[in-house]
């Protein structure tokens, strides 16, 4: 039996995936009111496909506790934030949970580690409290680190078909966790060393920081002296060599804004470059900010809740708002300007913050500028509706004219 740690945005769909496939499966959290959801065939997040997936695991066996269960395979997908005053890992979470493990675990369990670290983590923290707990590595807890690799969005999709990595001392229990994920993973399944393991998934995330930091300089640079960033990016990716992204208002989610300040933290002074990117995109808010203080003065508002912005969401299509550029945007702001503003996003249904509207037509009558901070399908299709409104389209993703630009 296979117990999965932590049911939020990566270990749901693990859990319901690994259920699906054939594996006997309990899913823990400590939050009794996810249980309970689940239990009860709520699911609390949107997500493509994993409706038809929650479905196919609870036909197939699936449980939800709030107990850790003794087995011998345990699969953490705990959070794991960084500091923001050091910019290194808070392995709180990950050590809280490998301590409730080792509680219940049998002999020879393994316990593998699915959630994003920085490079050492697993050898600065969590074996010291295996250690420090009586176990001995390697006969007692063999511990593994198999980072995730899917897109909110497309999770369902990338669980199967994105290639994944084994990190491990020994080559038997990580021969042992590989075969669990080859009953549902048809891509490449890599082993390498634990720290090996960390480090490339951090990388990941920290390469496309830096090309979007690239994109979102460019922007700027173009702005200053009043350039179209977007003709400029698409005739230089006619080059068969260059392939630049596209501007945003800025980085969210729980991977890119985060993951490089692991590295950021663990190896100042070697990390320049990866510094200057997470300060380039961690700026785009204000810089959004500042356009739209321009334009509302160019078309005469003076009065900020006639503003409105579109999207809470950290990217499209999802009602994911961890570490989202418009939460970003709203912190930023003066407090008066702040309450002024409207907000409005099809995905997102919880109230998170002032002036949140659930009905898109009572948003648009409210305000004579929207500000499109996220690429929905919706606001594709409802385009139609904005006429006659001012429009900062942050995404470059409608069609109309007649809009302003970051």
């Amino acid at each position: 039996m296979i117990n999965v740690i932590g049911l939020g945005y990566i270990g749901l769909p693990t859990a319901l995936m690994l259920a699906a496939s054939g594996n006997e499966v309990i899913g823990t959290d400590v939050k009794k009111e996810t249980v309970s959801k689940l239990q009860n065939g709520e699911i609390p997040f949107e997500e493509v496909g994993i409706q038809e997936l929650y479905d196919e695991a609870v036909n197939k066996g699936v449980q939800f506790s709030t107990e850790y269960q003794e087995t011998d395979t345990y699969i953490v997908t705990v959070p794991t934030p960084y500091m923001k005053s050091s910019k290194k890992i808070d392995p709180s979470y990950i050590l809280s949970a490998v301590e409730s493990i080792l509680k219940v675990a049998k002999k020879g369990a393994i316990v593998a580690i699915e959630s994003t670290v920085s490079p050492g983590t697993m050898d600065k923290f969590v074996k010291p409290k295996i250690e420090e707990l009586g176990f001995k590595l390697g006969e007692d807890i063999h511990l593994i680190h198999t980072p995730e690799r899917i897109l909110p969005g497309n999770m369902v999709y990338e669980l199967r078909h994105n290639s994944r990595t084994v990190g491990a001392d020994d080559l038997e229990p990580a021969e042992k966790i590989k075969a669990v994920y080859e009953t549902f993973c048809e891509s490449e399944i890599v082993i390498t060393d634990i720290r090996s393991a960390e480090m490339t998934k951090v990388v990941e995330n920290t390469y496309r920081d830096i090309n979007i930091a690239f994109a979102n300089e460019l922007a700027k640079i173009c702005r200053s002296d009043d350039m179209d960033v977007y003709e400029i990016i698409r005739i230089a990716n006619k080059h068969p060599r260059v392939s630049i992204l596209n501007p945003g208002p800025g980085v969210g989610g729980h991977c890119i804004s985060v993951d490089p300040w692991f590295l950021v933290g663990d190896y100042p002074g070697l990390t320049n470059l990866i510094l200057t990117a997470r300060h380039t995109n961690d700026s785009m808010p204000e810089h959004v900010l500042q356009r739209t203080y321009e334009i509302m003065l160019e078309n005469g508002i003076t009065d900020p809740s006639r503003v409105g912005l579109y999207g809470l969401a950290y990217k499209a299509n999802v009602d994911d708002v961890r570490e989202s550029p418009t939460l970003q945007l709203l912190d930023k702001m003066a407090k008066n300007l702040s309450n002024g503003l409207k907000v409005y996003d099809p995905w997102v249904k919880q109230d998170l913050v002032h002036n949140q509207y659930q009905d898109f037509e009572a948003f648009l009558n409210d305000v004579d500028m929207v500000v499109v901070m996220v690429g929905h399908d919706h606001i594709k299709q409802h385009e139609s509706e904005l006429l006659g409104k001012i429009i900062l389209d942050t995404q470059n993703i409608l069609q109309t004219e007649q809009r302003y630009f970051i």
